[in-house]
């Protein structure tokens, strides 16, 4: 019997609640609600790293940033065709990813969309078709795309076009007798938010229309980071509120109009029960959630707030995985490549040094047996995180500040109580679980702590392999309203 398709449709800065079946009555999501409505959602799923390009590469390698080297979004080594002195890197190189191990198994891939790990004109992990975007924002018209390792800026939105191009590779794939794994990586809903950037009509509506009620409005976080253009530090004012808002619920909700179509597509064509179809973002986002517009580099030093690493993720495949349901287990992106190759029945050989585990039976339906607790672990350079159901703990190498949470009373994050005595062997335990997991997976030649991110972005290889050349932009500036005290 042939395996199941595999779909993987990954979005960008798309926050846990931007999603109607999330709970948000307000952001239209129509074909999201389907899919979940026909599968499984997670309610407390997480980003291996809060932001693009270091959770991208924990999704298709299984490791941690720590391990595979990409540590920050990638300012340097995205392509040598943008006429900007870049000099492409390979950051993935000789890297595992489950794509290349679902290759060997007689899988087609295809990748329509962001990769934003490097390199962008050669195709890579085992993708047979390549139709990426150059480096991984920008314009939603006249992006910047790469096929047949040329530059091409098509008019066409951007989002219509990465589906149009995974359309394209589904329907010449219709003859082929070998499953396919299509991966499809929205730039949405990533700023910029200016009307320009999107449907007019879609915004309109939201700007008019909408009270953005389900989205805090909260004063400045007293570390939020200065940022220049689109992505800039948006939306302390109502009319600059309103505005940026109304873009990012476009964004999504274009984003979830191409959804649909994908979901038409394998519908039309008799392959939902033979199609797995996965859905998550590749970090959270803070809408102006703590006072923060943007998602781990919105504050310095950079913030493990849940509204950062939550992610929304739904998986579905009609007639063999639970309908309707809604998963409360703790699981971060680090376990998807154990959870589909398991779910596949493909092999990994470095299996072992992978720090994901697979939750494959949660979508086999099978009874869930006596659960041990599941703890998730985050990284974004020298700022770590462990996080149970009731407990989060942030440590940041070397000096700190350091933060605990508790979860059960403290829902929000409204309340760090890491200097209260009361809690000092909890912190101590939660100190001790991290450092130990961390000892376990990172590798010393890549590990985060010791290099100087600062939520400003990734110019090179990290470690020795740099040989002393810069690895991290380093221009950190405060917004003007940062406070004194």
């Amino acid at each position: 019997m042939q395996k199941p398709n595999l779909l993987f449709i990954l979005t960008d800065d798309q926050g846990y609640w931007a999603m109607g079946c999330a709970g948000n009555s307000e952001i239209r999501t129509p074909n999201l609600d389907r899919l979940a409505a026909n599968g499984l959602r997670f309610e407390n799923f997480f980003c291996a790293s809060p932001v693009c390009s270091p959770a991208r590469a924990s999704i298709l390698t299984g490791r941690i940033p720590s391990q595979h080297g990409v540590q920050d979004f990638l300012r340097g080594g995205n392509s040598n065709l943008l006429g900007d002195g870049d000099a492409a890197i390979e950051y993935l190189h000789g890297q595992t990813a489950y794509t290349d191990l679902l290759a060997q198994a007689g899988y087609s891939c295809g990748l329509s969309g962001k990769w934003h790990l490097g390199y962008a004109e050669k195709p890579q992990k085992s993708f047979a078709y390549w139709n990426v975007h150059a480096t991984g924002s920008g314009p939603y018209y006249h992006a910047p795309m790469i096929e047949h390792g040329r530059l091409y800026e098509p008019q066409a939105y951007v989002t219509d076009l990465i589906t149009h191009n995974a359309l394209g590779f589904l329907a010449a794939h219709k003859e082929n007798q070998r499953p396919f794994c299509l991966n499809v990586h929205y730039t949405a809903p990533h700023a910029p938010w200016g009307r320009e950037h999107h449907p007019p009509a879609l915004y309109d509506d939201y700007f008019h229309n909408c009270a953005f009620a389900s989205v805090p409005d909260e004063p400045m976080h007293r570390q939020h980071l200065a940022k220049e253009g689109a992505a800039g530090s948006l939306g302390f004012t109502p009319e600059s509120r309103r505005a940026t808002l109304s873009g990012y619920f476009a964004a999504v909700t274009a984003m979830d109009a191409n959804v649909g179509r994908l979901l038409d597509w394998l519908e039309e064509h008799s392959l939902l029960e033979e199609t797995l179809v996965i859905f998550t973002s590749d970090n959270g986002m803070n809408m102006g959630h703590h006072g923060i517009y943007g998602k781990g580099n919105g504050t310095f030093p950079p913030n493990m707030f849940d509204t950062s690493v939550k992610v929304p993720t739904i998986i579905s495949r009609r007639g063999h995985i639970p309908q309707g349901q809604v998963i409360r287990s703790l699981h971060s992106h680090y376990d998807l490549m154990p959870t589909l190759l398991d779910y596949l029945g493909i092999e990994n050989p470095e299996a072992d040094m992978l720090p994901g585990h697979s939750f494959a039976p949660i979508l086999r339906g099978e009874p869930a047996g006596e659960e041990a607790p599941i703890v998730v672990f985050d990284e974004y350079g020298p700022t770590r995180m462990i996080r149970t159901a009731a407990w989060k703990y942030v440590h940041r190498y070397p000096y700190g500040p350091h933060e605990l949470y508790d979860l059960v009373n403290d829902p929000n994050e409204r309340r760090n109580i890491i200097a209260e005595s009361a809690h000092s062997s909890r912190r101590q335990e939660l100190q001790a679980e991290l450092e130990s997991w961390f000892v376990r997976y990172a590798d010393p030649q890549r590990d985060g702590a010791r290099e100087a991110v600062m939520g400003r972005g990734q110019l090179d290889v990290v470690g020795p392999a740099a040989q002393g050349r810069q690895r991290f932009g380093d221009d950190v500036v405060y917004a003007a309203h940062e406070r004194e005290d």
